[in-house]
């Protein structure tokens, strides 16, 4: 009888595109035996950020907070503290307003990052500096940063630097998403998984041991892609 290899699957940035999550998991066909990840960034932005939320925990997912999903979060913690509402986007307040308490109570546990030793790999959403052990790394470099300035700090803006991904040297391959402008990256020692389907683009998944990727194209852009 033939074993089948168990898949880790890793999917980018879904930024509440449900209809283009549906097409890539059919296209994936998953087995029971899969596991399934995803980098970040489940919310704000697409059309249906509540049924993509609903959906990855319906299916038993793994995932790591990405920045959208903690700016919704921090709605939440205002209201429950009664304090007045950090400045705040459009976009999560109308997430917030969509969330049932299950979901709420989900994205409160989604970690910083994830480990999978049997890949010696780790997942974060956004970035990680170098030389710093995950269990060092500040938050808001883990769930913003794309590049390093010249004196090796974390930064969100491209323009600030150099892209971390290339001068990131191990030893855990780090799979991440959050940099839709620099879009697929695939260096030594990390991946970055976001393709911009929320801005018209495509979803991609990371399908490991092989190292494949698969993608299906967006519907449409819903919004567009700026710095």
């Amino acid at each position: 009888m033939a074993v089948t290899a168990v898949r880790h699957v890793f999917i980018g940035d879904v930024h509440g595109c449900l209809d283009e999550l549906n097409a890539l998991l059919r296209k994936l066909r998953l087995s029971p035996d899969d596991r399934l990840v995803f980098v970040g960034d489940l919310v704000a932005k697409g059309p249906d950020s509540a049924g993509v939320v609903a959906r990855v925990r319906e299916l038993g997912a793994q995932c790591v907070r990405g920045n959208h999903d903690e700016a919704v979060l921090r709605i939440r913690r205002a209201q429950q503290q009664g304090v007045e509402l950090p400045r705040v986007k459009k976009t999560h307040l109308r997430v917030a307003e969509r969330l049932r308490e299950v979901d709420w109570l989900w994205l409160e546990t989604l970690p910083l990052y994830l480990r999978f030793a049997e890949l010696n790999s780790a997942v974060v959403h956004a970035g990680v500096v170098p030389g710093k052990t995950l269990e060092r790394q500040h938050p808001d470099d883990l769930m913003t940063m794309r590049t390093l300035r010249p004196q090796g700090t974390a930064s969100p803006r491209l323009e600030d630097g150099e892209l971390w991904a290339p001068r990131y040297p191990g030893p855990e391959h780090v799979i991440f998403g959050h940099d839709a402008i620099s879009g697929l990256q695939r260096t030594s020692f990390a991946t970055g998984i976001d393709t911009g389907c929320v801005y018209g683009r495509a979803l991609t998944a990371l399908v490991l041991p092989d190292a494949s990727l698969v993608q299906v194209p967006a519907r449409r852009a819903y919004r567009e892609l700026d710095r």
